[in-house]
């Protein structure tokens, strides 16, 4: 009865290819809305920030990259972390040399450079596909850990080979460093991710859109019918590695930080792809779902014992955090390949036509 559509009526294109053609999503988006921007702020403490809150919303937005380029494009990668990698030293470069720029704007810039790198470690993607795409992009990620190790320009020749995050200010207001407080970074890392995510709902939505889809589905079909592949899969490179950018420019500057040069290697990018699995494949909304699940699981993990009264030590909680992450993987591989976002449609199904089976 929550989702009874009846009345809602649809007389012209525009409202049925509207982007909530359901009043009740828009309703459901506004109530999200108002815990992201005002509850959670008001109530989240210390903790909450910096355990969950700030990287859920920094891994969401990384999934959201990857799934452009692996979701809608149909392009495998696992070279997802070195890409962040490369957007947060862009943002330390540009930070350093230019130290009046905007920091949100020096963010949002960094996955220029990434988007750069990303469409170079593309152009194999013309010619090969598949298992072998993922090989490519998996040297990638060892090309560029390498460079972010070798290349002591990248870190200012710091001895440690590490980039500190300065302290960065807004109009008097620290968003980053060691005096910023974590309220103001979650704000600036909402507003760049929602940001973001409206971009890419307009980009899935458009002809660009369907262009990744139909290259997704085949793409030798897709190039009869005109569509350029050149043109579609390094728009689809771009504009994910721009995303992952930013991402890894939020992921260091708002949370870590400092980063090392092994803080991006294969770990980092596999974990990305599990919230994109987990979440949902060609979707939006499944980016959020897994990383909440993949953030959530280890602090649940963690609290749930100690309260119950069970003595667990942190040894026990990572061994169990990893069986349950990829026993989950295997079940919605099996069982639900288009992962929590699919489960949300089928309900959300079901509320429609409740308390009727069909």
């Amino acid at each position: 009865m929550l989702y009874r559509t009846a009345g809602q009526f649809k007389t012209t294109y525009q409202a049925d290819q509207a982007l909530f053609p359901v009043r009740q999503d828009a309703f459901l988006l506004g109530v999200i809305l108002l815990f992201a921007w005002v509850i959670f702020p008001l109530t989240a403490s210390e903790f909450a920030f910096q355990t969950l809150l700030i990287p859920i919303l920094i891994y969401s937005l990384a999934a959201l990259g990857l799934n452009v380029l692996t979701g809608y494009a149909g392009q495998l990668s696992l070279g997802t972390a070195a890409f962040m990698g490369v957007g947060a030293y862009a943002c330390y470069k540009l930070i350093t040399i230019m130290p009046w720029m905007n920091p949100i704007v020096a963010i949002l810039l960094s996955g220029v450079f990434s988007a750069g790198i990303g469409v170079a470690f593309g152009i194999p993607s013309l010619r090969i596909k598949g298992f072998y795409l993922a090989i490519a992009t998996l040297a990638a990620q060892f090309f560029l850990v390498w460079l972010f190790e070798k290349w002591a320009w990248l870190y200012n020749y710091n001895a440690s080979g590490a980039i500190q995050v300065p302290n960065l200010d807004i109009f008097g207001l620290y968003v980053s460093g060691p005096q910023a407080s974590s309220i103001v970074q979650y704000y600036v890392v909402l507003f760049i991710v929602c940001l973001l995510t409206m971009l890419c709902i307009n980009l899935t939505r458009g002809t660009l859109g369907r262009t990744w889809k139909a290259t997704r589905d085949m793409d030798i079909a897709a190039e009869l019918i005109g569509i350029n592949l050149m043109k579609s899969k390094l728009t689809a490179f771009m504009v994910s590695s721009y995303i992952v950018g930013v991402a890894g420019a939020l992921f260091v500057f708002m949370w870590r930080g400092a980063a090392e040069p092994n803080l991006f290697d294969i770990p980092l990018s596999f974990r990305i792809l599990f919230i994109a699995i987990i979440g949902g494949l060609g979707s939006i909304m499944g980016n959020y779902l897994g990383a909440i699940l993949i953030v959530g699981l280890p602090v649940v993990l963690n609290l749930v014992p100690n309260a119950l009264g069970i003595p667990i030590d942190s040894a026990t909680v990572e061994h169990l955090n990893i069986m349950i992450v990829g026993s989950l993987i295997v079940f919605f591989l099996i069982v639900e390949p288009h992962g929590l976002a699919q489960l949300w449609r089928l309900i959300r199904e079901k509320l429609i036509i409740w308390p009727f089976p069909h």
